[in-house]
């Protein structure tokens, strides 16, 4: 045991993850680091939804991981990469839970990306 606190998500902190039904594409430096139809929406309490998408999706010749991590008690500990050809604006740009808490399993296998740090994510909606 790691000693840190894990919490269930629950009606004061709502966490929900659905399929989305259309692409996600992450643009970095003109460069796609990401292209996928299998992105999942993961929409948790106050904050913006986050778009994860599948790691097999993401072209990990453009990341670098870093030595920074995060823990979230919903969801676990979260390492980072940097994405080298946006610069200092780009590093920890994305994230993933490699071993995501129960309450956040699907997400296992999934990386998301901070809208700041990198030039576009664009969602685009199938019909």
């Amino acid at each position: 045991m790691n000693g840190k606190p894990i919490k269930i998500p629950g009606p004061d902190h709502p966490i929900t993850i659905t399929p989305l039904k259309g692409r996600v594409t992450v643009i970095v430096a003109g460069r796609r680091v990401a292209d996928t139809h299998e992105a999942l929406t993961l929409k948790e309490a106050t904050y913006p939804p986050v778009q994860y998408i599948p790691r097999k999706d993401v072209d990990w010749v453009q990341l670098q991981r870093t030595l920074h991590q995060t823990y979230c008690p919903y969801k676990g500990e979260c390492a980072y990469y940097s994405i080298p050809a946006g610069g200092e604006r780009s590093i920890n740009a994305a994230w993933t839970y490699e071993a995501p808490y129960a309450a956040a399993s699907e997400i296992r296998e999934y990386m998301a990306f901070y809208p700041d740090r990198v030039d576009v994510i664009e969602v685009a909606a199938e019909d």
